[in-house]
């Protein structure tokens, strides 16, 4: 028995949903407009307000595909309606982060500048308040694609566990260690 498969997806009112006879998932939403190809085996039907995914059997694969289908389908639709923020904090002296449009420009202590053209379906926003780290905000309705513009961004300079310089999430704890111990006499 799947727990999450088998609860429904509740439609927020300005979200219209198809489902194609190819098993298509489109979403439309004040946000934007997603699209998700459904395996032919799962059954997607809208059931008085609220979308049901259903399996054909008990079969490992079914049981697995039910759940993810399930909350691909929760992720467009609270995508269309809120959309997804996610915010990367860049730590390091001299560490820099801007952006023109959708061509992010991070200065991470190389000798170069790292230049990083964000999608048109993320928007992309920098800002930094004095005394404090600059931040990277991305919003978008696509859960899938903010997550992979933001791994890809933290990736251009990881945190390091002794100092804490790169960039990472907002909130996000790192495990520090001790520096080298001192020469013994």
């Amino acid at each position: 028995m799947s727990r999450i498969g088998n609860m429904p997806v509740s439609i927020p009112k300005g979200v219209d949903i198809k489902v194609s006879e190819k098993n298509m998932v489109s979403v439309k939403g004040p946000k934007g407009e997603l699209f998700q190809q459904i395996d032919p085996d799962m059954k997607v039907a809208i059931e008085d307000g609220e979308i049901v995914v259903s399996r054909p059997t008990d079969q490992k694969r079914h049981r697995s595909l039910h759940g993810l289908y399930r909350s691909l389908i929760n992720n467009m639709v609270e995508g269309v309606s809120n959309g997804f923020v996610k915010e990367l904090e860049v730590v390091g002296v001299g560490y820099r982060a801007s952006n023109t449009g959708q061509l992010l420009e991070l200065t991470l202590g190389y000798s170069h500048p790292v230049l990083f053209y964000v999608p048109e379906e993320v928007k992309v926003s920098t800002g930094q308040e004095k005394g404090k780290n600059p931040i990277i905000r991305l919003e978008s309705a696509d859960k899938e694609l903010i997550g992979q513009i933001a791994a890809k961004i933290r990736s251009f300079r990881k945190p390091e566990p002794y100092k804490g310089k790169g960039i990472r999430f907002v909130g996000e704890i790192l495990r520090r260690k001790a520096g080298k111990a001192a020469a013994k006499k």
